[in-house]
């Protein structure tokens, strides 16, 4: 399965590199599974399911941040989770499990 995450985050980048050692930070149409920093990149989502319309996206962000899981969702990710849920277990969160 082929992971890009689109994160600008250095701390987050480095914790999903550690749960998915394979995964790429720029898109290249390539993709299983696109991950999304919805706190710094919301508006990608719209963007990427209009282009990828198979690829898996899966959204983290602010557990407080409503508006911007809310705009996911419509925008067409496919999951939207709390940072805390993803980081747990990030390889179990682009799996789907």
């Amino acid at each position: 399965m082929r992971v890009c995450a689109l994160v600008s985050d250095l701390m987050d980048r480095s914790k999903i590199t550690s749960a998915i050692p394979d995964v790429g930070f720029m898109l290249d149409g390539t993709a299983d599974v696109v991950v999304v920093d919805i706190s710094r990149s919301a508006q990608v989502v719209a963007e990427i399911r209009s282009e990828m319309p198979s690829v898996r996206i899966v959204c983290y962000g602010p557990h407080v941040d409503d508006e911007a899981a809310t705009a996911a969702r419509a925008a067409g990710a496919d999951v939207v989770m709390p940072r805390s849920r993803f980081f747990r277990d990030p390889g179990a969160a682009i799996a789907g499990t």
